[in-house]
């Protein structure tokens, strides 16, 4: 009997400890996690709502599109550049950085509901079947375009290479629609336009994709066997209303024309993941001077090269004020769900100055003038980023929104550090005809010679340790 009553007592005896031990480490678990205690009640509160909104809508609504557009105003919140991406978005987003894709070869825009060939481009099956600019089209594979977005009328044309296609096509002179059959083949975009101005290489970046790099060497090279070495004069690279694009191709276009030193640092949350760009031996331009054309519509990875040129005095900046989107955008694959862009860094440039609404100032500034029927038309003060809503904060710039512990203290005897205010974009109308197009005139003077210009931003001095030198669409 004495034995029993023992073991009972031992056994109740490890029981209440197990159980205390149990109760401890609960309390202990809770206290460690007590700090996110508030975000799993904020989960909780989402939850809630969701299933709210699935069952008492007054329409069944679709719980895809509920998850997609919640994940989208998270990120939108953080500020404009941060997206979540579809599936069928981050495929798109693909092709148009790639620089490639299978289509027909045309560069459309939409008039009064109808498609609209801007121009079809050379070499490829739409300029073959003898598509012809100003051509109106109508129909795909006899479905009608009316009703469409432009973006869904391209995404009809594009399509796998070696496929058909018949496009039903209305031609000035012509008393009748008629339909052309078109199979689909590889379409390269090509980033860089380049002609000569006598005796001059002009070089027109109009974004930064996969071909970038490549299409601007093989241009350079080829003005300068049609200018000749010794008769080249300058460059001039526009850069205006480019919108950017791949840092790595901004890094190389600006690698071509430096022979050393920083091209651009990227700064993220944490000091460690500061990162910088040097350039490598070799300039394809030789030494020629060079001028960069940029405007309100010069954003990102165009304000890298310009800022690069800039501060290393290897290129004379003129136009106006760029864009000033001086972020990091890293795409962040979801596997079958898409990804999402997300603002992780800043750009600095080589003399560590950030370009977050802010921009690049020109050197020398030349305002573009609007044609008559123009003025009026357009907002009276142009749009740059840091006129977006909830841009990110530019270098040393305060949140007006949030109230600082400082504000209303007594600061008599302390000197206040003025940061300079944030202000970023300008113009971004260029005329078609260079005739008119006052900045490149100016440009093409002042590599010859003629012109010279008063010089409205100091030069930016190099860094420690570097040398400075001496939209239609495709489809």
């Amino acid at each position: 009997m004495r034995k029993t009553d023992f073991v009972f007592w031992a056994f109740l005896t490890m029981t209440g400890l197990a159980g205390a031990t149990t109760v401890l480490n609960v309390t202990q678990t809770y206290s460690a996690n007590s700090p996110n205690s508030e975000l799993y009640r904020q989960l909780d509160l989402f939850g809630d709502v969701f299933e709210r909104v699935r069952s008492d809508y007054v329409e069944k609504p679709d719980d895809t599109m509920l998850i997609e557009n919640a994940i989208n105003g998270m990120l939108a919140a953080l500020d404009p550049h941060s997206s979540y991406m579809s599936p069928k978005n981050y495929r798109d987003m693909q092709v148009q950085t790639r620089g490639e894709f299978g289509g027909l070869g045309i560069e459309v825009t939409m008039e009064n509901g109808i498609v609209k060939v801007v121009a079809p481009i050379d070499d490829t099956p739409a300029s073959r079947a003898g598509i012809q600019a100003n051509d109106l089209i109508t129909h795909l594979d006899n479905e009608q375009i009316s009703g469409l977005t432009l973006e869904q009328a391209v995404e009809k044309m594009r399509g796998p290479v070696n496929t058909p296609i018949t496009l039903t096509v209305v031609r000035k002179g012509r008393d009748e629609a008629f339909d052309v059959k078109i199979v689909r083949d590889f379409i390269r975009i090509n980033a860089v336009k380049a002609r000569t101005e006598g005796d001059i290489a002009y070089l027109k970046v109009t974004t930064f994709n996969e071909q970038t790099h490549a299409n601007l060497v093989k241009a350079m090279d080829g003005l300068k066997k049609e200018i000749g070495p010794d008769k080249l004069r300058g460059i001039v690279l526009d850069l205006r209303n480019n919108p950017g694009g791949l840092l790595d191709q901004a890094i190389a276009v600006s690698d071509d024309f430096l022979d050393r030193g920083v091209i651009v640092l990227t700064k993220g949350r944490n000091n460690e993941e500061t990162q910088r760009a040097q350039a490598r031996p070799g300039d394809t331009a030789e030494g020629k001077p060079i001028v960069v054309l940029i405007n309100g519509g010069s954003a990102s990875a165009s304000e890298i090269v310009a800022g690069a040129l800039k501060d290393h005095k290897r290129a004379t900046v003129i136009g106006t004020r760029s864009f000033g989107k001086g972020s990091v955008q890293t795409i962040i694959p979801l596997g079958a769900n898409g990804a999402i862009r997300l603002t992780t860094a800043r750009y600095y440039t080589p003399s560590n100055r950030s370009i977050q609404a802010k921009g690049i100032d020109p050197d020398i500034v030349i305002e573009q003038e609007l044609p008559d029927e123009l003025k009026g038309k357009t907002a009276e003060k142009p749009r740059g980023e840091a006129s977006l809503r909830g841009h990110l904060r530019g270098e040393g710039e305060k949140d007006p929104a949030k109230a600082t512990e400082t504000e209303g203290a007594d600061t008599e005897g302390t000197e206040v550090k003025e940061e300079p205010k944030e202000e970023s974009g300008s113009s971004a109308y260029v005329p078609k005809e260079p005739e008119k197009d006052t900045q490149l005139q100016f440009a093409l003077k002042f590599l010859r010679g003629e012109a010279t210009g008063e010089t409205v931003a100091k030069p930016a001095m190099p860094p420690p340790g570097a040398e400075a030198s001496d939209k239609p669409v495709p489809n």
